[in-house]
């Protein structure tokens, strides 16, 4: 029978590298030319009209919210691979970590395809009325950030560990799995006090998120060239 050769720790790091990239400008569309440019906080009206006149732009950073937690899952799976001789267990908690954040934004994208459900449907037209309708949408929406917040805490921990492992793998620079927990410290900050302070509106992630970045083009410049990671 013919074999099919396992996947090589350089191989996986390149794959990891790619689907970071693929992701980041993905995730920079969606969140900032696409959602930010329709969504105006506290004004369902004009949000809903935003929407409603830029469906096309609406339904194309779906698209590109779906596909990355689809890059999640191959991202969790190829550093899975590259950090396992480093320590398997806590390697595959990393993993875990990151699947259950993409299926968390999965769960979230659904209220997002119900906004377009709103909008688009004239039955709903039969139920609500106008004003109603709109904050229907609105409320679809905070729910798409209260559901990924909750997916950013997974993230975080995700990140955690992904540093911790990086910086006990003795063949990457220890400053990458710093930062990595620096990034970690700023996505859980940022989420817990969502939960724990009304109108929280910092966003140590902003700041903090420089560690992914460095790591990612590791990855792609030097990772593939380390197969005794």
């Amino acid at each position: 029978m013919n074999h099919i050769s396992e996947i090589t720790k350089s191989t996986a790091a390149l794959i990891a590298g790619i689907g970071l990239l693929l992701m980041t400008v993905l995730a920079i569309f969606a969140n900032f030319f696409v959602l930010e440019s329709l969504i105006v906080d506290g004004d369902a009206i004009l949000t809903s009209s935003n929407i409603i006149a830029s469906n096309g732009l609406f339904r194309l950073g779906i698209s590109c919210l779906l596909i990355v937690a689809i890059l999640d899952i191959v991202v969790a799976w190829a550093l899975y691979i590259m950090l396992k001789p480093i320590n398997r267990s806590l390697s595959l908690l990393t993993a875990i970590f990151r699947i259950v954040y993409a299926a968390i934004l999965g769960v979230a994208i659904a209220s997002l395809l119900n906004v377009l459900n709103l909008l688009s449907g004239a039955d709903y037209l039969t139920v609500f009325d106008t004003n109603q309708l709109y904050s229907e949408v609105m409320l679809s929406i905070n729910t798409f950030n209260n559901i990924w917040n909750i997916g950013i805490v997974f993230f975080g921990l995700h990140l955690f560990l992904l540093g911790y492992l990086v910086y006990k793998s003795g063949n990457i620079h220890k400053i990458f799995g710093v930062l990595l927990i620096v990034a970690s410290a700023g996505y859980l900050i940022d989420a817990f006090g969502e939960f724990l302070i009304v109108n929280y509106n910092l966003t140590v992630g902003m700041f903090t998120f420089i560690g992914e970045l460095l790591f990612m083009f590791w990855l792609l410049i030097k990772g593939r060239k380390h197969e005794q990671i």
